[in-house]
């Protein structure tokens, strides 16, 4: 299978460095239950703020619940959806706006979710499976078909499976799977003690 190891500027954790989002998925081999279960648990045990746990997902596998999996199919843009075909496991994450605890605004939810989903996508990558965040779906529609309440934003589709060859993947899909993976520089992103000046370590 195609490995896309990021090149860094320090060594770090070898399952970091592999992570990558493919297009490519068998559509062949299912999530097990087990499997599945797995990411549940590694997302449920992320970090958030006061522990509230704002993250809710939904879950839709093609081999027991096709009707579920193909509403979720077609919340997808059509870019995503000539790649989403062969995908065993759909999933939804959607961050909650108001704390459990106490009835506040939340504005750290959403990145409490991304935690979530970050610790869910190396789980995956840990019991051999792949996996591809999107943002490229429309939230109103989801909303709808799957009763999503108010005062939930519907954040990314996931993705999860096999990972396939590319050759699988349509021709135009093919070329942006083999495209090199990028980032910009360290010293674009992050500053040292005031904004815009460069880290330098």
């Amino acid at each position: 299978m195609l490995e896309k190891r990021a090149v860094t500027s320090a060594a770090i954790e070898e399952m970091l460095a592999r992570r990558w989002s493919t297009r490519a998925f068998d559509a062949t081999r299912p999530v097990t239950r087990e499997q599945q279960l797995a990411l549940l648990e590694a997302a449920r045990w992320a970090p958030s703020c006061h522990n509230d746990e704002p993250w809710r997902y939904l879950i839709w596998k093609k081999d027991t619940d096709p009707t579920g999996w193909q509403q979720a199919y077609e919340c997808l843009s059509q870019a995503n959806r000539k790649w989403v075909a062969n995908v065993p496991l759909l999933m939804l994450s959607c961050a909650g706006s108001i704390f459990g605890h106490n009835g506040k605004p939340n504005r750290f939810a959403q990145h409490d979710v991304g935690m979530a989903s970050m610790s869910l996508c190396l789980q995956a990558m840990a019991l051999g499976l792949a996996t591809h965040q999107m943002a490229g779906f429309d939230a109103e529609q989801a909303r709808a078909a799957f009763v999503i309440p108010a005062e939930y934003t519907p954040m990314a589709m996931i993705a999860v499976g096999y990972q396939a060859d590319a050759s699988v993947l349509p021709a135009d899909v093919q070329v942006k799977e083999m495209s090199l993976r990028k980032r910009k520089p360290l010293n674009e992103c992050f500053y040292s003690t005031v904004w815009g000046k460069p880290y330098t370590g």
